[in-house]
């Protein structure tokens, strides 16, 4: 007597005949009612990131690449190459011209503004637009002047490329800038230093507030320092140029006092 189960499982075989197979999955019958071992998870293959060849290369400290390249330069012609290599500050990428100094080297007093702008960026010098046709005049008021042959100065800026729209320096393009700034002021040796406008104020004495801290004599990098307001501030608000030709009058006397034996 055939076994029911055998009809059964011939009956299957048909209908999977029918369905379309044509082979068996496997020689070996398989118990689909067993229960299998337990099956060793694969360990999981090692990120390609976190092997040598594609390593996340190790982040650069500009400041720290600006102060080796700054103590490095021994003379302004240096200095100037070497802003000129660095290559960490992305304002480099958008300017025309790198805005180095005007004036003359040596000279008493020297100005340090804040960035340039369109005009310095197309030129490559400090203060030559409107701003800096104003501020020509006011030295001029107290008998100074960039080209002045008894009573010169010398101009730069904190940040050495323009910023896109003229929009206010970020703290690490300040930052990644002042080392080149501290070591220019070294090797031009002034007297006295101008610090002109609110940024500058921030690179030089690490806080802002222009109206505040106008006409108060100060030091900066070591040397005698008094902060103005900016001749581009004063163009737009022209009320405060009384306090502005005060600052001048108070240079003035800071620098004949100098001369005073």
């Amino acid at each position: 007597m055939e076994s029911t189960s055998f009809h059964h499982d011939l009956a299957l075989l048909d209908w999977q005949i029918e369905l379309g197979a044509t082979e068996a999955i496997g020689d070996a019958p398989v118990n689909r009612y067993d229960v299998p071992a337990a099956v060793e998870k694969p360990k999981k293959a090692s990120s390609p990131a976190a092997t040598p060849m594609n390593a996340e290369p190790a982040k650069v400290d500009a400041v720290a690449v600006a102060e080796q390249a700054a103590m490095a330069a021994q003379t302004l012609e240096e200095l100037r190459a070497a802003m000129a290599a660095y290559e960490h500050c992305d304002l480099k990428k958008g300017a025309r011209n790198l805005v180095f100094s005007d004036g003359v080297p040596g000279a008493r007093v020297m100005l340090v503004g804040e960035a340039p702008g369109r005009d310095e960026d197309r030129e490559g010098r400090p203060f030559v637009g409107r701003a800096g046709q104003l501020l020509d005049k006011m030295l001029a008021a107290i008998n100074m002047g960039r080209a002045d042959e008894q009573a010169p100065v010398y101009i730069t800026n904190v940040l050495p490329w323009r910023p896109p729209q003229n929009r206010d320096p970020k703290p690490d393009e300040i930052a990644m800038m002042k080392p080149f700034l501290l070591r220019h002021i070294e090797l031009a040796a002034p007297e006295v230093l101008v610090i002109v406008g609110n940024w500058s104020c921030q690179a030089l004495l690490g806080k802002r507030g222009i109206t505040r801290l106008r006409g108060i004599w100060t030091e900066a990098a070591g040397r005698p320092a008094i902060p103005m307001f900016h001749p581009a501030y004063l163009l737009r608000s022209p009320e405060f140029k009384r306090e502005a030709w005060a600052d001048l009058l108070n240079l003035q006397a800071k620098l004949n006092e100098k001369e005073t034996p």
